[in-house]
């Protein structure tokens, strides 16, 4: 029984976590991202299929779908979390119109310059000890929204950034007593 017994560790907290960037184009945003402020974990909804036989209805599921993680950012001056965000959409074939050549610049974002743009993301709770204890990586992920925070005269808050990821589907690795890894 959890609050009966003395645990040997401290249970999974909402405070202890990492933002990991791997392999993307911009290099100030590859490794962990200490300004990473608020992070949401994966989840996963299942749709439902329904057949009707005389006078009953009988239900299975259906469709799987992971729903988009948001990453707030703290945005500090050095490194510039907003501009190498940006940097990432133009990496991902987004250009601003009406440039120097407004005539032949167009946007063509595809899923592949996406996802290689971004790189491999992982989220990480972490226990008392900066160790893993859950990471969860999502797959084929590419920026959705970005959203590079408000301007307000009457609050002295940090300007934040919030990116939302869609991603295809999620895997986590968990450690225990022993190692173990496996994908949903």
């Amino acid at each position: 029984n959890f609050w009966t017994n003395a645990a040997a560790r401290d249970p999974k907290r909402g405070f202890r976590f990492r933002i990991q960037f791997q392999g993307g184009s911009s290099t100030s945003l590859n490794g962990i991202l200490w300004y990473a402020k608020k992070a949401s974990k994966p989840s996963v909804s299942f749709s439902e299929a329904s057949h009707q036989y005389l006078n009953h209805t009988y239900y299975w599921p259906a469709r799987t779908e992971w729903s988009e993680v948001d990453i707030t950012f703290v945005d500090p001056v050095e490194p510039d979390v907003g501009g190498s965000l940006a940097d990432l959409l133009v990496a991902a074939g987004y250009f601003i119109p009406g440039g120097i050549n407004a005539d032949t610049d167009f946007s063509s974002v595809s899923k592949s310059d996406s996802v290689g743009a971004l790189g491999t993301v992982l989220v990480e709770q972490i226990d008392e000890d900066g160790n893993a204890v859950e990471e969860w990586t999502l797959n084929n992920g590419w920026i959705k929204e970005l959203t590079f925070g408000d301007l307000d005269y009457s609050s002295d808050d940090l300007t934040e950034v919030t990116l939302k990821i869609r991603y295809d589907w999620a895997s986590v690795g968990i450690r225990n007593s022993s190692v173990r890894k496996f994908s949903l």
